[in-house]
């Protein structure tokens, strides 16, 4: 099996599969309504679904610079307020995000061993390292997710 293929697996299984962590955002945003999302447990810590929403910009930021282009990341860093707590809202959020997941896997389905290797020219880091950090970046506030939810 190819590296690339064994990474498009690896992140394939964060987001609905039996990833080694035991845990997934599939199965852990299922059954969270659209009140618990928008719930703000502390002041100072983000939403469920301002986290989503987070992944869901930074899934697609980092998608693009993988498809060549450059990208200048917001100050605010994907972390916005939601402005429509609706269920309906909610479930966008969530259908954005499973829509992030098909694309990453069509984009692994033309990608080769050596586009790894690429570098892309804004920060200097392989293309390696960007696919690793965004599935870094998931599990990573999929931890938040889980510990938020046993808050609500």
């Amino acid at each position: 099996m190819s590296e690339s293929k064994r990474i498009s697996n690896l992140y394939q299984s964060i987001y609905n599969g039996n990833p080694w962590l035991e845990v997934n955002l599939d199965n852990t945003l299922k059954n969270v309504t659209a009140e618990q999302a928008y719930r703000k447990i502390n002041p100072k810590l983000n939403t469920i679904w301002e986290i989503v929403n987070h992944l869901i910009q930074w899934r697609r930021n980092i998608l693009e610079r993988m498809q060549g282009e450059t990208i200048i990341t917001p100050d605010h860093n994907y972390f916005v307020p939601v402005l429509d707590p609706s269920e309906a809202a909610w479930e966008q959020s969530l259908q954005t995000l499973a829509k992030s997941q098909d694309s990453w896997n069509a984009f692994f389905e033309g990608f080769d061993d050596e586009d790894l290797a690429k570098i892309y020219v804004n920060n200097g880091h392989t293309y390696y390292e960007h696919i690793h950090g965004i599935i870094q970046h998931d599990v990573y506030h999929l931890g938040q997710i889980v510990i938020l939810k046993k808050l609500l």
